[in-house]
């Protein structure tokens, strides 16, 4: 599986953005069709990003753009632009239910053997940013082979409560953890909502703890000034490698002695923190640049 850190937006209809963006190293561009795009410009940046699109798959990143939802009437315009090889994925906002996938899934494999792709090449991220979406998340990312990943979008699911964004995000906090707890249990990565306050490099550290801490294995940009926070909030630091390191030898000198567990600085090392210690080394050597 693609490690997905940092997930770069930027806005399809604004040409000098797009051109900026490739100067910037995220784990993948999402060039945006849907909410940065005003309904005047719909038109302009799905042509805008066509044109674009095999320099920005030559940086290297992988290249997922985000389409507008299935009830916009623009997303059979916006998958019929970008379907093709030079994308890795699409990802698409206000999922509803599995029928959404269905529909969404059937489109793209209409698009997959027009451009002559290998059916199922092109992969999906479904945003789960509504009450009936959080409720049905599980059966969302299980819903297709493509699906390789499930965006919480935090305004959007704010906006469908009633409910107010607060500083604490205690308000979001349930479903976050849900979104999580779904794609996990799925199979599949999580990914975290944007943070809004790009200017703040603190509160954006401290949100990325969070979102690691719940689960999360990635966030969204929106601003390339993010992306060095975000890759490492979400990669293993140096004294965590190091302690998984020690973990590890620890349980292999018990195992050669015979014993299932054993400890290390005062905490048991047993079968599960030694799996957790073995994750974090191979995302560590995964997600080198």
């Amino acid at each position: 599986m693609n490690v997905l850190r940092s997930l770069l937006f930027v806005p399809g209809n604004a040409a000098k953005m797009l051109d900026k963006a490739l100067q910037f190293r995220p784990d993948a561009y999402v060039p945006d069709m849907e909410d940065s795009v005003p309904d005047a410009e719909k038109e302009n940046a799905r042509h805008l990003i066509t044109s674009c699109l095999p320099a920005i798959s030559a940086r290297g990143p992988l290249v997922i753009p985000r389409v507008n939802s299935l009830d916009s009437g623009w997303i059979e315009a916006d998958l019929a632009a970008v379907v093709g090889p030079d994308i890795h994925g699409v990802t698409v906002g206000k999922i509803q239910t599995t029928d959404d996938i269905d529909a969404i899934s059937a489109i793209i494999s209409r698009l997959e053997n027009k451009a002559g792709l290998q059916a199922g090449s092109i992969k999906l991220i479904p945003w789960i940013e509504t009450a009936r979406a959080v409720v049905h998340c599980y059966e969302i990312c299980r819903a297709s082979p493509r699906i390789i990943a499930a965006a919480f979008g935090a305004e959007d699911y704010t906006d469908d409560m009633g409910i107010e964004r607060t500083e604490d995000e205690l308000e979001i906090l349930h479903a976050r953890n849900s979104v999580c707890i779904a794609a996990r249990a799925a199979g599949v990565l999580a990914l975290d909502t944007p943070y809004f306050r790009y200017q703040d490099q603190q509160g954006l550290r401290d949100n990325v703890r969070s979102a690691k801490r719940y689960g999360f294995k990635g966030k969204f940009a929106i601003h390339p000034a993010q992306i060095e926070a975000i890759n490492a909030g979400f990669s293993p630091s140096e004294s965590e490698i190091e302690n998984a390191r020690s973990v590890i030898a620890a349980f292999e000198q018990a195992e050669r002695s015979g014993r299932g567990s054993t400890s290390l600085h005062g905490k048991v090392i047993d079968v599960p923190v030694v799996k957790r210690a073995r994750a974090l080394l191979e995302l560590a050597e995964t997600g080198k640049d």
